[in-house]
């Protein structure tokens, strides 16, 4: 009877003491989509980079395209602000147009990180996007990261806006294999650019066909997932 008493403890400790395998498979991250392209981003950096999270990806294609035409209105940030208080996990908003927004609602703007980085290591940094609404909250990101990190950077920014129409018609490859080529094209004309910071996460597939340039290409979604590693 005790032997069996003893047993009952043993099995009631061990399953209820937290240990790494029983954190990582309870951890949890809700994403805030504007695009459906980036579920799928998202579920294969989960799987490759071994965050083990569990997934909850809400997409609104909707809320860009009024930010876009409408600004930012009470309504849009009525929304927002539901779905993020109504999450018990972290909350990261992978919009770019929205990120400010989004952060000051509670949630995580997915350039955050990836500015950061792009500060610390200081130098040339060249800034790409392919949506005019991305450059100005961008830009004042990655100021401000700089600011703090007290580091010697210089921002070059690139818009490669005459792209935006193929992702929005569905053509992933060929919008990232432009963005990809409009990158190399400018790194070979300045081989002193220390890193490129590609703004948006619907541009970040353009990274993996520069793997082998010098200057460090750094996307959103693969540097804000790997908080959470």
């Amino acid at each position: 009877m005790h032997g069996a008493l003893a047993l009952c403890i043993r099995l009631w400790v061990g399953a209820n003491l937290p240990n790494e395998r029983n954190t990582l498979m309870t951890r949890a991250l809700t994403l805030l989509h504007t695009s459906p392209v980036h579920s799928e981003t998202f579920v294969t950096l989960n799987a490759a980079l071994g965050t083990n999270l569990s997934l909850t990806q809400h997409v609104h294609s909707d809320w860009l395209s009024r930010a876009i035409s409408d600004g930012i209105t009470d309504d849009l940030a009525t929304e927002m602000k539901i779905l993020i208080e109504a999450s018990d996990a972290p909350v990261l908003c992978t919009c770019t147009t929205l990120g400010p927004l989004a952060e000051t609602l509670g949630a995580i703007r997915i350039d955050r990180p990836m500015m950061e980085k792009a500060a610390a290591l200081g130098g040339k940094i060249l800034m790409v996007y392919a949506l005019d609404s991305t450059r100005a909250p961008s830009t004042l990101l990655l100021e401000a990261c700089i600011t703090a990190a007290e580091t010697d950077a210089e921002i070059i920014s690139k818009p490669l806006t005459e792209f935006w129409p193929l992702f929005e018609a569905g053509e992933t490859e060929a919008f990232t294999a432009c963005v990809a080529g409009a990158i190399r094209a400018y790194l070979a004309d300045h081989p002193d650019t220390n890193c490129v910071v590609i703004a948006q996460a619907s541009m970040a597939g353009a990274a993996p066909l520069l793997a082998d340039c010098t200057a460090a290409i750094l996307t959103s979604p693969e540097t804000a997932l790997r908080q959470f590693i």
